[in-house]
This record gives C-alpha cells, sequence and structure tokens, in this order.
C-alpha cells in the first residue's frame, strides 16, 4: 500500500476523504493540527475518526494561531456568527489555515516518501473561504512540486481534493456508502466539552441541510433540541 497524507480535523468532510483514500489503497498516515481552536473535541473525533477507518498512523501537531488571532475560531473576544449563512468571507476563516496545514502535511509526506496528500477542501457547500477554492489546489501543487527534494529528484506530489465539487449531500452519500460512522464526528466551530454540536452556526447548518437534502438520519449530538 502506497503512503499518503491525509488532513484529518475530526468533522464530516475529512472523515470522508479518509475513507475515499483508504478505498483507493493508501496507507493513510492522519494529521491534525492543535491550532488554539475554541475546543478539543474536534481533536477528539479525528483520533475516533482515524482509528475507525483504520489509519496507518495518527499525528496532532501543536501550532497555536491564536496567537495570531483574527478569527473567530481562534479568538474568543470574536463571537461566532449564529444567525446564518451570509455572502462574504465570515469571522470564523483562520488566515492561511489551510495552506499552513497543507504546507505541515508536505513536510510530513517527504518524510513519508509520500506523493499523494488528501485534504477535505470543498467549494460547494461551505463558508467562502478562499482557501477551499480549486484554484487554491492547483497553486498549492504546483509549489509542493517546486519546493521540494522530492518532486526535484524526480517524485512529484499530488494534492488530492476529491470533495471539491460535491453538495454536502452528495459528500455524505459517499460517506455513507464507505461505512463512514458521522455520529464519530464533531463539525460545530463551537461544541462543548462533550462534543454537541450548538446547531446555529454556519458549519453546523450546512451539515443539517446536507443531511437533510441526503435523506440520511443525522447522528449529530445537540445542546439544543432543534426538532
Amino acid at each position: 500500500m502506497k503512503p499518503a497524507v491525509v488532513l484529518l480535523s475530526g468533522g464530516l468532510d475529512s472523515a470522508t476523504v479518509l475513507a475515499l483514500a483508504r478505498e483507493q489503497g493508501f496507507a493513510c498516515h492522519c494529521l491534525s493540527l492543535d491550532y488554539g481552536q475554541r475546543h478539543g473535541a474536534e481533536l477528539n473525533a479525528a483520533a475516533r475518526v482515524a482509528g475507525a477507518l483504520g489509519a496507518a498512523a495518527h499525528r496532532v501537531l501543536k501550532l497555536d494561531l491564536g496567537q495570531l488571532g483574527g478569527s473567530a475560531l481562534t479568538d474568543s473576544s470574536i463571537a461566532v456568527p449564529t444567525s446564518g449563512v451570509q455572502p462574504g468571507i465570515p469571522v470564523t476563516y483562520v488566515p492561511a489555515r489551510n495552506t499552513i496545514m497543507l504546507s505541515l502535511a508536505l513536510a510530513w509526506a517527504e518524510v513519508l516518501g509520500a506523493q499523494d496528500i488528501f485534504v477535505g477542501v470543498n467549494a460547494v457547500d461551505y463558508s467562502g473561504y478562499p482557501d477551499c477554492r480549486p484554484e487554491f489546489v492547483r497553486a498549492f501543487e504546483a509549489l509542493a512540486n517546486l519546493a521540494t527534494k522530492a518532486a526535484v529528484e524526480g517524485k512529484p506530489l499530488r494534492i488530492h481534493a476529491p470533495l471539491i465539487d460535491l453538495s454536502k449531500a452528495q459528500i455524505i452519500a459517499q460517506g455513507r456508502r464507505l461505512g463512514v460512522d458521522y455520529g464519530l464526528t464533531v463539525s460545530c466551530y463551537q461544541a462543548d466539552a462533550d462534543g454537541r454540536a450548538c446547531g446555529l452556526c454556519d458549519s453546523c447548518r450546512l451539515r443539517r441541510e446536507g443531511f437533510a437534502a441526503a435523506a440520511s438520519p443525522d447522528p449529530t449530538r445537540y445542546c439544543l433540541d432543534l426538532t
């Protein structure tokens, strides 16, 4: 089995990507980042998902982006929006997060001798983040193949973004086909210590709408009664 690095946040999308990479026959080395986010529930979820989906390894790197601030996910003085998904780039955007995460994944891929990196970015049902677009993925792949010893010596790297043009419902359908237990995942921007979702942030709304559109039971545990 060829090694691959899979960025694993503990959310719905990255769990699906891990299952897809496993289906393609990769030995998946999962990388999560403790970046100073509001809660650790998603990192606990990442560990559960890695174990359930047979990851070859799972590492958590600590890099406190909260020292820089600039996002509702890393600065407790900035409120997480709960009024519904709005046009434009929301305050939950974390400056350069996907660039940083992919750079770390790239470094580990070189160490492992892996030529494949998987990431769960999505340009359809997302919150308007610029680093979730196909243009970004293509640009980073080009950078990876200019900046690494492996690529220069004839082992080019590929960034896989298999969810990039799928709706949330389509992503859930793929995961269901592959046996992903979405009850293990946490997508909420402000989940509580037990991993229960708020049900009101953009991520929760997109997730709930996805399960509804997929006509699939929603296994998410919520803090509020949303029935």
